[in-house]
């Protein structure tokens, strides 16, 4: 059920990001794995949905296409055939992995020359100490030093948590990576997120200073994927938001592929609804830091580190969604500010700024 629904009217083009999901399955069980992917799953689109969702993807002017799963690796023909086709529209291409491949620098070598032979541009890989219980910290390694040899433009996310034994610093000390260039390794970026459960009654512990609290609340953006990333799931649902969560709140799911024009449905039902424009605009930390000035019974300060699972709690949490049913009006000029902010002023000054420049 949609919260509240405001029927704004559609706001101006936005850079948007397809997103897809070839597989749910993936050869890791991680504990709260975000897109619920394991070695039990079996839901994967078939290529001609793929290559369609591109094809509508490239018609609507999104930005770039983004392979992840599950392990879009396991679905290997499928992820080739919608690389080749973005790349042919000129659309950048980044693929996520756990890296499972890469069971030696060779053969990483040789899966990265397919993947980029179709038109890859960017490689993510995912570890950290979840992921390390399927997938040894050497294949990311053999993964990372083939890939910053070829030149591709790499990046690493490390799992953030309370007494986490891998760490940035793991990787970078490895003895595989020791083996690169420093003009090698610049193509190399590793990053720490916060691991979250999907849960939002449970509670991890993370460093200090990463929870979220009001001040922090306040300080922060709104989401970067609500409305801006559209994930093809492989169960072929439609989600307005970058996968995160997408399998447990339903309404983030707002179209299928059984929709004619799927990606355009998609927009057009995300866009018209309210609580999603609040999310993209002010972010899910805001939004619950308002409506705990509401209802003081709200508590949340220092529980969450991420984004997503702040979302999990907006969506799922019967006290913060009777205050949004309640009192959503108030919030319509704020959030509207912020629209015109985002997409109308500051780009119109920018632009105006640079050629004034030239």
């Amino acid at each position: 059920m949609k919260p509240v629904d405001a029927r704004a009217a559609l706001l101006p083009q936005r850079r948007r990001t397809l997103s897809i999901m070839p597989t749910f399955t993936c050869p890791a069980a991680c504990a709260d794995c975000g897109t619920l992917s394991s070695p039990r799953e079996r839901a994967h689109l078939d290529l001609d949905t793929v290559l369609a969702a591109i094809d509508e993807a490239h018609a609507l002017g999104f930005c770039n296409v983004v392979f992840t799963g599950g392990e879009a690796t396991l679905e290997w023909a499928t992820l080739l055939r919608g690389i080749e086709r973005a790349a042919s529209y000129r659309l950048p291409v980044r693929l996520v992995t756990n890296a499972h491949w890469a069971t030696s620098t060779a053969v990483a070598h040789d899966k990265l020359a397919a993947l980029m032979a179709a038109g890859l541009s960017e490689i993510n890989y995912s570890t950290g100490d979840e992921h390390i219980r399927y997938i040894p910290l050497q294949r990311v390694a053999h993964a990372c030093v083939a890939a910053c040899q070829r030149k591709l433009r790499t990046h690493v996310m490390m799992e953030l948590k309370d007494e986490r034994t891998i760490t940035p610093e793991s990787l970078q000390d490895h003895p595989l990576l020791q083996s690169l260039t420093p003009q090698q390794r610049n193509y190399l970026t590793i990053l720490s997120s916060p691991w979250m459960p999907l849960n939002h009654s449970t509670v991890y512990q993370y460093p200090q200073g990463v929870a979220c609290d009001v001040q922090a609340a306040a300080m922060r953006g709104g989401c970067t994927s609500v409305l801006k990333t559209y994930t093809l799931q492989a169960d072929g649902r439609v989600g307005a938001c970058c996968g995160l969560g997408l399998r447990v709140i339903p309404e983030l799911n707002v179209s299928t592929t059984a929709e004619a024009h799927c990606l355009q449905q998609a927009i057009s039902e995300a866009e018209q609804d309210f609580l999603k424009l609040w999310i993209h605009y002010q972010g899910p930390a805001k939004v619950v830091a308002w409506a705990a000035t509401h209802d003081p019974a709200i508590r949340w300060e220092g529980m969450y580190a991420h984004q997503c699972q702040m979302c999990q709690r907006l969506y799922h949490d019967d006290a913060i969604r009777n205050v949004i049913a309640s009192h959503w009006q108030e919030m319509i000029a704020e959030v509207m500010q912020a629209a015109w902010l985002d997409d109308v002023h500051i780009p119109a000054t920018l632009s105006h700024l640079l050629h004034e420049q030239d």
